[in-house]
């Protein structure tokens, strides 16, 4: 006879359940060993008995001998503690397994949203913060990140990307507690949003030929939205352009979006063409004309620079 563990996501509603969990439910008996599991109330709904006993993996298994057990949730230590029960035994039951729900993709996210919320109430250095006070770290954990995809490694991007996903998370808390604040879901639609209807070729029944038109709708559609914001003035096409953005990737942006209206690239007749600005602004301009990031460029001959650093003091 077999002992059925019937498994659940903390993540999931608990009155969403599979077929098959449901049918083994419903044969029992069913046991668990906790007497707050979010599914008691939806099981005595469906008229399913549910006993709460303490958990001992020995009796459980020599019960199952005689005959089908359904046991509710198992951790780690449960699961192990229960195959170390049955090995055991000269004839151990049969120990299945059987899923009741699964975790969708981007479950995770709401451990961090539940995590966030303790750490805010709960943690006196995070209880304090402010958007202010955060930026520094955000600019950090971006530039870390950039750093790992410069490098080539994978393994250290995971650990990057979640450090940049907290700030994006932590913002979001701290913005909760304000009168005309926002939450993460907010954030989340907001995005969603922006992706469904800068997509047309994707969501609706727009086509397109090749990532160049796909290029051309987003910012035809982009333009649209200013307009829309600024009662029909499309404004100009350096708006929003991040000005605080390290100096050659500013320029950069700006001689990208200046080519898409025709703008000339050269700098206005009045600026000293001899100045340290002008011809730096001069060698982004060759860059952008090649093809090339001039940040990229300069960071890589940094790190040969840096590299060459350490060899001399070693």
């Amino acid at each position: 006879m077999p002992l059925i563990v019937v498994t659940t996501s903390p993540r999931v509603a608990p009155g969403l359940l599979s077929r098959h969990a449901w049918q083994v439910l419903e044969d029992g008996p069913v046991r668990t060993g906790a007497v707050d599991h979010p599914l008691l109330p939806y099981l005595a709904e469906a008229g399913v008995r549910v006993e709460v006993v303490t958990p001992d993996p020995a009796a459980l298994v020599r019960e199952a001998q005689a005959g089908t057990v359904v046991w509710l949730e198992a951790d780690e230590a449960m699961m192990r503690s229960i195959g170390y029960a049955a090995v055991a035994l000269d004839d151990p039951p049969v120990i299945e397994v059987v899923p009741g729900s699964y975790d969708l993709p981007g479950a995770r996210l709401l451990d961090l949203v539940s995590v966030m919320d303790r750490l805010r109430v709960n943690c006196p250095w995070d209880a304090e913060q402010t958007h202010e006070s955060l930026a520094p770290y955000l600019l950090e954990e971006a530039y870390e990140v950039l750093e790992t995809i410069e490098e080539g490694d994978h393994a250290a991007l995971r650990e990057e990307l979640g450090d940049l996903l907290l700030q994006v998370a932590f913002h979001a808390r701290v913005a909760h507690e304000r009168p005309d604040g926002f939450d993460i879901d907010d954030v989340a639609d907001a995005i969603v949003s922006k992706l469904v209807r800068r997509h047309p070729h994707v969501f609706a029944e727009t086509k397109v030929d090749g990532a160049e038109e796909v290029s051309d709708n987003w910012e035809t559609i982009k333009a649209a939205e200013r307009a829309a914001k600024n009662g029909g003035d499309s404004g100009s096409v350096v708006d929003g352009v991040p000005m605080g953005q390290p100096a050659l990737s500013l320029a950069a942006q700006l001689l990208r979006r200046a080519e898409r209206v025709g703008a000339p690239a050269e700098l206005p007749s009045e600026l000293p063409a001899e100045g340290l600005g002008a011809r730096l602004f001069e060698l982004v301009r060759q860059a952008h004309a090649a093809g090339l990031d001039p940040e990229a460029e300069l960071r890589a001959v940094a790190r040969v620079y840096r590299d060459r650093v350490r060899d001399r003091e070693s």
